[in-house]
């Protein structure tokens, strides 16, 4: 989740801000959310490492670059996330810092995470290190997966850590790492931590629930963890070394996993693993709240290897083709829509109910797939799909770790006030056009969005071929070359929606659709839809039996 807090990123203080940050937030009410996916490179279809990052939460990011570079000894700088601009004191500057596009750095190195929340007691509100500075902070001083984990233990040990629980994905170009971690409560800093790392051929997934329950404690090549991980918690009470069972982490730190958590985070866990591997029919008992019901697996061996494509389609994922399809019954309205207005619980008659929670929700406020790739040079194996906005209607652009530039379309904007000029806004545009009437207008989203990503993933090794062989004799030439493919295909990407949502409009004005031709028709509901209209209230809409001679419709 990005929590968001004080500040708009339109000020002028954020703007002066820009260079040290990679995503800017408006200032709204914190939601809880986010999903993250990891996939091997033995599970990928082209041996990248991907890993996903859904930012759920209601805001506009802007997309930001931060130059890399060497500084003086001694040298401090402000702390910042990406969330607001606030200054949270100084830390001592790295001699040298990396260059980040993103949430990925020059040496394709990629962040994403979850908010999982835990013991509100470990929460150490003046820890220096919200988890955004803290993940900005190690992409701008870790080159690959596990610095990265040392690097977050160290930076938390010096300056105190000041969110609540975390699972954080990670990923270089030969391995990902899913990383739990969570404060020590006021006046103490540092963090009690576990990483994993997922086995070649496997992938997992976490969203905002702690996934890591036991674990070994002597395979160092595959886990890793804080030395006081267990000692801490028989230290507070939350382990007993006599109690006959297992450290598990998960019960040590995020005890309370009540049903609604489990229908809101674990359902996004299910969906991952059922779509991955229907082989395996896992069951939907867990995270439907059956007592007794088995957790999914950490790790998944997919049924085949995922392409990029395979993956940025399960960020996409309404439930579709389950009992739980968001797009079907009469909360979907009468054009199947999967929106599913905030809050998520609601009661009626004093009774709890609970919508649905996919992993393509309209709150997200961008999207990322990073691609790691061991053989090629990081300046073009490292790229990250970025869009803003969900993911089921928006279209992924590429860009690459060594661009020197963005497109400009995705550095403008201001949550208060619409613009044709900013991508977020018309990425947004198209999706609010297309909720409300989603049968109708759905498909020509999805036309676009298949046509415009299978052109681009269809040039990738063409322009990374070209890119190579810059790189061999003119490393600089290469990194402009890829800056120039970048910021042309995102602008391109940008126009394509600008249509989009015209055409939608002028498509589907005022209820009607047009064809081909132009002409205005009158498709009205569907026949499912109008059954249950009757059947709620049968005697307001009954005509007499006969129509009478010369009557019409008005």
């Amino acid at each position: 989740m990005l929590r968001t807090l004080r500040g708009r990123w339109a000020t002028p203080r954020a703007a002066a801000w820009a260079a040290a940050g990679a995503v800017l937030v408006a200032a709204l009410p914190p939601v809880r959310a986010c999903t993250s996916i990891l996939v091997s490179r033995g599970a990928s279809k082209d041996g990248s490492v991907i890993i996903t990052y859904s930012a759920d939460a209601p805001f506009m990011p802007r997309l930001l670059r931060v130059p890399g570079g060497k500084h003086a000894p001694g040298a401090m700088v402000d702390v910042r996330g990406w969330e607001d601009d606030e200054v949270r004191g100084q830390v001592r500057q790295a001699e040298t810092t990396y260059t980040v596009v993103g949430l990925m750095n020059e040496h394709q190195l990629s962040l994403g995470e979850t908010t999982t929340g835990g013991r509100r007691e470990l929460v150490d509100r003046k820890g220096q290190l919200d988890y955004d500075a803290m993940m900005l902070l190690t992409l701008q001083r870790a080159k690959t997966a596990r610095e990265a984990i040392a690097t977050i233990d160290a930076l938390c040990k010096e300056y105190g850590y000041g969110s609540s629980g975390e699972t954080i994905s990670i990923a270089d170009a030969n391995e990902a790492w899913i990383m739990e971690l969570i404060g020590k409560g006021p006046g103490r800093k540092g963090i009690v931590w576990v990483a994993a790392r997922v086995p070649e051929g496997y992938i997992t997934s976490h969203a905002n629930m702690s996934r890591i329950t036991t674990f070994p404690l002597n395979d160092p090549d595959n886990w890793l963890y804080s030395p006081d991980v267990i000692s801490f918690a028989v230290e507070k009470g939350y382990y007993r070394t006599d109690s006959g069972r297992p450290f598990s982490y998960r019960d040590a730190y995020h005890p309370d996993q009540g049903p609604s958590q489990k229908r809101a985070c674990a359902g996004r866990v299910w969906s991952v693993c059922r779509r991955a591997a229907p082989s395996q029919n896992y069951s939907d008992a867990y995270f439907r709240g059956v007592e007794g019901a088995e957790d999914y697996p950490l790790f998944v061996k997919p049924d085949k290897p995922l392409a990029v494509s395979d993956v940025m389609a399960l960020m996409r994922d309404h439930f579709e083709g389950t009992p739980y399809d968001m797009t079907k019954g009469i909360d979907a309205g009468p054009f199947g829509s999967p929106l599913r207005l905030r809050d998520l619980t609601f009661a009626v008659d004093q009774k709890r109910y609970m919508w649905e929670r996919p992993i393509s929700t309209q709150q997200a406020g961008f999207v990322v797939v990073t691609q790691g790739r061991k053989g090629l040079p990081d300046a073009i194996g490292g790229v990250t799909w970025f869009t803003p906005d969900e993911a089921s209607t928006s279209c992924f652009t590429p860009l690459y770790c060594s661009i020197g530039a963005l497109p400009a379309a995705y550095e403008r904007g201001d949550y208060q006030k619409f613009s044709w000029d900013s991508a977020w806004w018309v990425t947004n545009l198209v999706s609010n056009l297309a909720y409300d009437r989603w049968s109708r207008v759905y498909p020509d989203v999805r036309k676009a969005q298949e046509e415009q990503e299978a052109a681009l993933l269809k040039m990738q090794p063409v322009i990374e071929e070209a890119a190579a062989k810059l790189a061999a004799t003119d490393p600089a030439l290469a990194s402009t070359f890829l800056t120039n493919y970048s910021v042309s295909t995102g602008e391109s990407v940008f126009r394509r929606w600008q249509d989009l949502a015209s055409s939608i409009l002028t498509k589907h004005v005022d209820g009607y659709l047009k064809t081909g031709k132009g002409h205005p028709s009158a498709p009205g509901y569907s026949p499912e839809w109008l059954r249950e209209v009757v059947k709620s209230r049968p005697e307001q809409f009954k005509l007499p039996e006969a129509k009478q001679a010369g009557e019409t419709d008005h």
